[in-house]
C-alpha cells in the first residue's frame, strides 16, 4: 500500500506546475475521535508545494474534519501536523500567525454579515497582516476582480448570489497570501448553476500552482485540478493516486464501490 501510494505522489509531482521544495503539509499518524466516534484514524499523508490534492469518498468518512485539523479548527488527539516544518501550535500568536498561512473556504460562506465585500478582504489584511488600509484595499479590488466580483465591492453578503459569496469568500483568503489554500466542501451549499462559477476560480488557482486541499463531491474537478486523489472512507486513507488511476482503475473494492454509485456511466 505505502509503495503504492509513493508511486502515486512520485507521478504527481511530474506535473508541470507543481514546484516542489519537499512537502509543505505533512501529518504524522493523524488520529481524532468524537466522543467514542473514531474519524481519523491513523493518517499519514504529505502535500508538496505546488500541488492540488483533492480528497473525495462517502459522507463521514472523515473527509472535512481532515480538512479542519490542518488549520487546528479541530484538535487532534495524537499524532503530528506540520506546515512548512513547523508542527501545528496549540493556541495562542503562533496560531494566529498559521491561520494566516492556512487559507480556508468553508460550505457556507463565513463571510461577516454586517460588512461591506471590500472590508471583508481588507479585514485580515489590515488586523493579522499589519497592511495599511490603502494597500489592503488595492490588493482586495485586485483580488475581487480575479475571481469575478469586483463589481460588487460596496454591497454587503445578503446581496450576492451565494456564488458570488463564495467568490468573495476565495478572495478573502488569498488576499492573506496563504501558503496554502484548504476547500471544505466549497460547492455543497450552492445551486448548480453557481457552482462552475466556482470551481472556474479554483480550477484557475490550480493552474496558478497555489497548493491547495480540496475536500469535494465534484468528480469532474478532481478529474481535471487534481495531482493526486485522496480517497477517504471510515475514517481511514483507502487509497491515493492520480486522477487517471482513480477514476479508470481504483484498487480496493470501497472505491469501487463508492464510483460506481456516483459515476452514471
Amino acid at each position: 500500500m505505502e509503495d503504492e501510494a509513493d508511486e502515486g505522489a512520485a507521478v504527481a509531482n511530474t506535473h508541470d506546475t507543481v514546484d516542489t521544495h519537499g512537502a509543505l503539509v505533512v501529518l504524522s499518524n493523524v488520529n481524532k475521535h468524537f466522543g467514542a466516534l473514531h474519524v481519523l484514524k491513523d493518517i499519514n499523508l504529505s502535500i508538496d508545494r505546488g500541488e492540488v490534492v483533492v480528497v473525495i469518498g462517502p459522507s463521514g468518512g472523515g473527509k472535512s474534519t481532515l480538512c479542519r485539523a490542518i488549520n487546528r479548527l479541530e484538535t487532534i488527539d495524537s499524532g503530528e501536523i506540520a506546515i512548512d516544518g513547523k508542527p501545528l501550535p496549540a493556541e495562542g500568536r503562533e496560531l494566529a500567525a498559521l491561520r494566516a498561512d492556512v487559507g480556508m473556504v468553508f460550505q457556507s460562506f463565513n463571510l461577516f454579515a454586517h460588512k461591506t465585500v471590500l472590508q471583508n478582504v481588507t479585514l485580515g489584511q489590515i488586523k493579522v497582516r499589519k497592511k495599511d488600509k490603502r494597500v489592503a484595499e488595492e490588493r482586495a479590488r485586485a483580488l475581487l476582480d480575479r475571481v469575478g466580483v469586483a463589481t460588487q465591492a460596496d454591497k454587503y453578503p445578503a446581496q450576492l448570489s451565494g456564488g458570488q459569496q463564495q467568490r468573495v469568500a476565495i478572495a478573502r483568503a488569498l488576499a492573506m497570501e496563504p501558503k496554502i489554500m484548504l476547500f471544505d466542501e466549497p460547492t455543497s451549499a450552492l445551486d448548480p448553476e453557481m457552482i462552475n462559477e466556482v470551481l472556474e476560480v479554483m480550477q484557475q488557482l490550480a493552474r496558478e500552482g497555489m497548493t491547495m486541499a480540496v475536500v469535494t463531491h465534484e468528480m469532474g474537478f478532481a478529474r481535471s485540478a487534481a495531482n493526486r486523489v485522496v480517497f477517504m472512507a471510515d475514517g481511514r486513507i483507502v487509497e491515493e493516486t492520480t486522477p487517471d488511476q482513480f477514476f479508470s482503475n481504483p484498487r480496493t473494492d470501497r472505491a469501487k464501490d463508492f464510483l460506481s454509485k456516483i459515476l452514471h456511466h
